[in-house]
C-alpha cells in the first residue's frame, strides 16, 4: 500500500428483531427488500418495499430518512442489500433473522 493511501472498510451494523422492536417507538425507516408478492403476504407495519432485485439493477435513491433498517425473509437478502447500499454511502442496519424471527405486528394486503 502506498503512503497516503486510505483503506476504507465498509461495514454496517446488524441488529436482532427484538432490538428492532425496541426502536419502533422512534419510527425508524424499515425497508423490506423482499419481492412485492412476499411483502404483501405480511410485513412490519409502516415498512417500505424496495426489492433487492431493484437495488441490484441500480440504486434509484428513494426519499426515505436514514438509517434504513433492512429486513427480508431470513436475513440473507437484507445482508446483501446492506453490503450494496453501504458501499454506495447509505447508512443501513441489517435486521438479522428477518421476518422468520419477527415476533411483532404484521400487516397483510387485503
Amino acid at each position: 500500500m502506498e503512503e497516503g493511501t486510505i483503506m476504507l472498510f465498509l461495514k454496517f451494523k446488524q441488529i436482532s428483531t427484538a432490538e428492532l422492536q425496541k426502536e419502533l417507538p422512534m419510527a425508524p425507516t424499515i425497508v423490506d427488500v423482499r419481492e412485492e408478492n412476499e411483502f404483501q403476504t405480511g410485513h412490519i407495519p409502516g415498512a417500505k418495499n424496495w426489492p433487492l432485485s431493484q437495488i441490484t439493477r441500480g440504486i434509484d435513491e428513494p426519499d426515505y430518512p436514514q438509517p434504513w433498517y433492512l429486513i427480508c425473509h431470513s436475513g440473507r437478502r437484507s445482508k446483501m442489500a446492506a453490503k450494496i447500499l453501504s458501499k454506495s454511502g447509505y447508512h443501513v442496519i441489517n435486521v438479522k433473522g428477518g421476518m422468520n424471527a419477527w415476533q411483532g405486528a404484521v400487516t397483510k394486503a387485503n
